[in-house]
């Protein structure tokens, strides 16, 4: 499908034309949906009409802060068609990130919903302060007087007329927490989408037609490549808005969902769910699990039930750098991330950057077509890249005999909370900010939910003790998203530090893996 595409709008054009007929299902309360590709794709030709007409030119930023309803497909389509680039955000994001992400984006447009579950976007938008360069604020539900209805983008107007986009040109700017404070953006051309299209396409050759359910937000790399993988006519796609392991498992059985990715959060539902129910999962040929450390107990567990799922390795930079296959050895499945996908190398550095023997432990770089440009700061590219474009991971491991990828231990300060990075650093930041806290080290603990949650260790001031519930309070008041507020807190009379002062992370580490165990 793929062949002979350079770039998302002449892939999404074709698909649409050979397979019109590819389902997209949307469950949800708010805006549920029962349509074909050629519909979706109709649909975004008008809506990238409208945007042509509002000013919207190759190059431009396009944000879209939606959950995974059609209109995010619709509205990809439609900025693929104006030659702008795409900029997924999460739909849990408040004013805090959203304001950081529209001022160094420098975006045009942002599309939102009027409300979703407790958030009220338009305020959100209000309270991100000054946007030199937002212009319009497109709002699909009740739009207030300031901003654009989204309704009246799907009207007939004249079309985009024909242009020029080079492959090499960026497609997707997708933030990513790290170990800096703020977000990082990530630049991708279509080239590397497409590269990683095809690379997926490859990887489920074996499935005829391939159903896929999807928990992922699209405002997460993993959800918004699987939405264009639907726009690609690679795959029919069943999506709801919110996570409900017993409708996800309901899901599976009624569509006989063959293919899904989860993080191990997402698989403990659904398997929960659908021991209580006693739902049938045994369409689910195809089970990847990643983006968060993943229990081997829980691997042996989906095994028992007649699931045979496997393990990945990607990051927003590199969304998928190796894959297990289901076919692979239990014993591959439980402790490894897989082999490379095709076209993608990896090899295993020193600290000072220089290659280490085959089967020597050390830090993962990597490289290959899916790889992304570069990130929007360039200031940042010093440090990720190695000279001919070996991406530092910033992860440690070894490849072993039979060439699958092992990964032991992480170099950057993030905490992985059901598939999504978080910056310990953006949390220190605010914990900085409490009247009550004078010092904070936030590090990573184990959950068999979530992967890991936030686990910040304070020495506090003079004056009431914080709680748990009073922090997160804080959080949320300062427009923090809520995922990033401490789940566990411990305070401490002091941080344990080297002689110069650093704190000891580790240590911090070991303590938050002990406290978890013992309760």
């Amino acid at each position: 499908m793929t062949a002979g595409a350079s770039t998302l709008d002449k892939l999404y054009q074709r698909a649409a034309a050979s397979s019109p007929d590819r389902r997209l299902v949307v469950v949800s309360k708010v805006r549920p949906a029962d349509l074909s590709l050629g519909e979706i794709y109709r649909r975004g030709e008008l809506v990238g009409s409208a945007l042509h007409r509002l000013g919207v030119e190759p190059g431009d930023i396009v944000a879209v802060q939606l959950p995974a309803w059609s209109e995010w497909l619709v509205a990809a389509v439609a900025i693929a068609r104006c030659g702008a680039i795409l900029l997924p955000v999460v739909s849990t994001y408040r004013a805090k990130e959203l304001g950081f992400i529209l001022r160094q984006s420098k975006a045009k447009v942002l599309i939102t919903p009027d409300r979703f579950r407790k958030a009220d976007f338009v305020r959100i938008l209000a309270d991100c302060g000054s946007l030199p360069t937002l212009q319009h604020h497109i709002v699909i539900g009740e739009a207030p007087s300031e901003a654009l209805s989204w309704s009246v983008f799907e009207q007939p107007c004249e079309p985009v007329p024909k242009m020029t986009v080079d492959p090499e040109t960026m497609a997707m700017l997708v933030y990513t927490s790290g170990t800096t404070a703020d977000p990082k953006g990530v630049r991708h051309s279509h080239r590397s989408l497409l590269a990683e299209i095809v690379a997926t396409n490859w990887e489920r050759r074996e499935l005829e037609v391939e159903r896929v359910f999807s928990p992922w937000p699209p405002g997460h790399v993993a959800g918004a490549i699987t939405l264009m993988r639907f726009l690609a006519g690679q795959t029919e796609l069943v999506l709801t808005d919110q996570w409900d392991p017993a409708i996800a498992a309901e899901l599976v059985e009624r569509f006989a969902i063959n293919s899904a990715s989860f993080t191990p959060f997402h698989l403990q539902g659904i398997l929960d769910a659908a021991d209580r129910d006693s739902r049938d999962l045994s369409s689910l040929v195809n089970c990847l699990v990643g983006a968060a450390p993943v229990p081997t107990g829980l691997i042996a567990r989906a095994e028992a039930r007649g699931l045979r799922p496997y393990r990945s390795y990607g990051s927003s930079e590199h969304p998928t750098v190796t894959a297990g296959n289901p076919h692979d050895p239990i014993a591959k499945r439980l402790g490894s991330e897989g082999r490379p996908t095709c076209g993608c190398e990896i090899t295993f550095v020193d600290e000072a950057g220089r290659q280490l023997p085959e089967g020597e432990e050390g830090e993962l770089v990597t490289r290959g077509p899916e790889l992304f440009q570069g990130y929007l700061d360039p200031a940042l590219d010093a440090q990720a890249f190695l000279p001919d474009r070996w991406f530092r991971t910033g992860d440690i491991g070894r490849r072993d005999a039979e060439g699958y990828l092992v990964i032991t231990d992480r170099i950057k300060d993030v905490i992985i909370r059901g598939g999504e990075n978080i910056s310990s650093r953006e949390v220190e930041d605010v914990l900085f900010t409490h009247p009550n806290i004078t010092e904070s080290a936030v590090v990573a603990a184990p959950d068999e939910r979530l992967g890991e949650i936030v686990c910040a260790f304070v020495v506090t001031g003079f004056g009431p003790q914080p709680t748990i519930a009073s922090v997160r309070s804080y959080f949320s008041s300062v427009g923090a998203a809520p995922g990033k507020a401490p789940e566990r807190l411990e305070i401490v009379s002091e941080l344990p530090r080297n002689a110069i002062g650093k704190v000891l992370k580790q240590e911090l580490r070991r303590r938050a893996r002990s406290l978890a165990h013992a309760k």
